[in-house]
């Protein structure tokens, strides 16, 4: 029976979970190949104790697994860029094929990597790196091959989406970051999630296999969730939302869009529904129109599922000797459109406004006609009872989608306003209809 030998770089979290359903799950795998998916060697900077690696080659230096004659498939479950970029292309170089749960990489270098696995003619695959066990990178890239997709929108960090759904009843956000912190789902410092960093990695990706676009994280606009507070929440609630911290990637005419921030969504809709850690990906495609991948977006086992199905997509390639493969990013280089990615003031959105302002005669009167002034319909309002006990009042509105640029200039318009206390929150909404 073929062998195909795979030297795993990493034994951390993601590292460790892949050993281990390799070697549980050998047999099934083989059966659903016909080879043998054998771990060849192993190298980490911090040795397991809790790992039993029998007779495998082991050792502290990731470029051994890189420069041995053995390994086929190399996969690097390190992390960070400039050692992972260094390990990537020198396994390259060396003609083996590379796996990557590495978002950050492909995000910031993917285009100097894959062009390098091209000349070389190996596979760069790199699943696990979006959505953790979920498969949308499959299914963007492959299953939906025949479609023009439109849009793509998703909960792709389980860390702010723990936050904001635990915010739901009523709780701070500096709490809930210290309980996430407590439980594991977020880092000491965790500026990356949540500040859409991420999740911007991760859009990144997506829209360049969806669209066909080369990646360009450097451009991708981020918000983080830091100044929702609990009165946001529960208001969007009473209009029918619930606000997510979503990354959106959208075609327009002349380039896309390309955002990370956090966003009312209507509460019927699926999307709205995914709680806690859990994150969930829609694509818009012309022909079979809205689609949903949800599940598990980290975790050693989940994690380890989206790895290894891309190991036995590089193996196939061993086994079978073709030099066939899927695109790295679902187009041919030829096909891909250097699309610009426009300027977050070119964007389209339905906006909710939380204003406060003096209880005077005539207040609403003059909110509502700056907005109209700059072309801004108005589809919801609602007039709060007077929180504070100098008469200021609380003033939410819902708008109907309009140009970034637009509401920029209006909510300039209205701050300058003498009846108008502070600043005026401001947070982008979206319906999914098209």
């Amino acid at each position: 029976m073929k062998q195909v030998n795979v030297g795993i770089c990493g034994l951390g979290t993601v590292g460790g979970g892949t050993f281990n359903v390799l070697e549980r799950n050998a047999q099934l795998i083989t059966g659903r190949t016909g080879f043998q998916i054998r771990v060849a060697r192993v190298a980490t900077r911090t040795p397991r104790n809790d790992i039993d690696l029998g007779d495998i080659p082991f050792s502290t230096d990731v470029f051994d697994v890189v420069n041995d004659p053995s390994v086929d498939v190399v996969v690097e479950l390190i992390g960070g860029y400039d050692t992972a970029k260094e390990l990537v292309l020198a396994a390259i170089a060396n003609g083996k094929h590379v796996v990557t749960a590495n978002k950050a990489l492909i995000a910031v270098h993917g285009n100097e990597i894959f062009k390098a696995a091209a000349e070389k003619n190996v596979i760069v695959a790199y699943e696990a790196g979006v959505a953790g066990g979920i498969p949308v990178i499959k299914a963007v890239r492959e299953g939906m091959a025949a479609n023009r997709v439109d849009w793509i929108a998703g909960i792709i960090n389980g860390t702010g989406n723990y936050i904001l759904t635990e915010m739901r009843a009523g709780r701070e956000f500096s709490e809930v970051l210290k309980e996430a912190q407590d439980l594991g789902y977020a880092e000491a410092d965790p500026t990356f999630d949540v500040e859409g960093i991420d999740a911007a990695h991760k859009l990144t990706i997506l829209a360049s296999a969806g669209f066909g676009v080369p990646l360009q994280f450097e451009k991708a606009y981020t918000e983080g969730i830091s100044e929702i507070t609990p009165y946001d929440i529960a208001h969007a609630e009473v209009l029918g939302y619930r606000i997510k911290h979503l990354g959106i990637a959208r075609r327009r005419e002349g380039g896309i869009e390309l955002r990370v921030h956090p966003t009312l969504v209507p509460r019927s809709h699926l999307i709205a529904q995914v709680d806690g850690v859990l994150n969930a990906v829609l694509v818009d495609g012309d022909a079979v129109g809205q689609t949903m991948y949800y599940g598990p977006g980290a975790g050693d086992e989940a994690t380890a599922s989206a790895v290894i199905a891309d190991i036995i997509d590089a193996a196939r390639s061993v086994a079978s000797a073709s030099n066939q493969r899927v695109p790295y990013l679902g187009f041919e280089p030829d096909a891909m459109e250097d699309l610009p990615v426009l300027p977050m003031e070119d964007i389209q959105s339905a906006y909710y406004l939380r204003i406060t302002a003096m209880d005077h005669p005539g207040v609403l009167a003059k909110i509502a006609s700056v907005l109209s002034e700059h072309g801004i319909n108005i589809e919801s309002i609602m007039q709060k009872e007077s929180e504070f006990k100098d008469g200021r009042i609380p003033v939410i509105i819902l708008t109907h989608t309009v140009q970034e640029r637009q509401m920029n200039r209006a909510i300039e318009e209205l701050e300058a306003l003498s009846d108008i206390d502070g600043r005026v929150v401001r947070i982008r909404a979206e319906n999914f209809e098209g």
